[in-house]
């Protein structure tokens, strides 16, 4: 076995102090160019504590909902909107009642009782074709109306009936657009149109839920 002299011996010695002495953090570096692919770059991670990451969630702005979208959810219902359809009337939101049977006529804010079955032949608003007829006198308050609201609305009672052409014909000729729909689709109708357009710009016209072929039923 070879010897080393004294000389070597000091030489080596000197040697294996510089290796432990290379610091950790150049070791370190070391060992990441080793581990890194050829042509990319390596780069630090940053990193976030989970007090920083709360905070961030907390600041941001909350997602908006459907009601932050209505743009009506604080505007007041008009008074002539309908709170309730009743057998023989209607409850409006100013607190007025409509009853005894009568329909209601809604048109620029004001609310009147309506009967077009006394107008009309056996009391009856449907002809055998199952089409809902208006007695044109019924309808002379619109046509007294200036300005005249775009759109009349009408709600037939329990159930939808079409309108029968002649009834349109004198209604378009008044110059309304016109929607035909049972009365509690009506009454919904006119509510939402009413507080987005305006009283002026849609009327209803509102036959009670219990009238149906010239008399009163459950």
């Amino acid at each position: 076995m070879m010897r080393l002299q004294p000389l070597q011996r000091c030489a080596c010695q000197a040697l294996r102090r510089n290796v432990r002495q290379i610091p950790a953090a150049y070791s370190t570096r070391i060992a990441s160019r080793a581990t890194v692919s050829p042509g990319l770059t390596p780069r630090l991670l940053h990193t976030s504590t989970p007090q920083r990451k709360r905070d961030d969630r907390q600041s941001q702005p909350k997602p908006a909902t459907i009601q932050d979208l209505d743009m009506f959810g604080n505007t007041p219902p008009p008074s002539t909107s309908v709170d309730v359809c009743m057998h023989d009337g209607f409850g409006l939101n100013s607190g007025v009642t409509i009853s005894d049977g009568n329909g209601a006529l809604l048109v620029n804010g004001e609310a009147f009782s309506w009967r077009p079955w006394e107008l009309a032949k056996d009391k009856k608003l449907g002809n055998a074709k199952g089409q809902f007829v208006l007695p044109e006198e019924s309808l002379s308050t619109l046509d007294l109306l200036w300005p005249r609201p775009d759109l009349l609305i009408i709600g037939t009672g329990k159930n939808i009936m079409p309108l029968s052409p002649e009834s349109r014909k004198a209604i378009t000729k008044m110059g309304f657009r016109v929607d035909i729909l049972d009365t509690r689709n009506a009454a919904a109708q006119f509510n939402l149109l009413a507080t987005e357009r305006g009283v002026s710009d849609v009327a209803a016209a509102l036959v009670p839920l219990g009238w149906k072929d010239g008399q009163w039923t459950d």
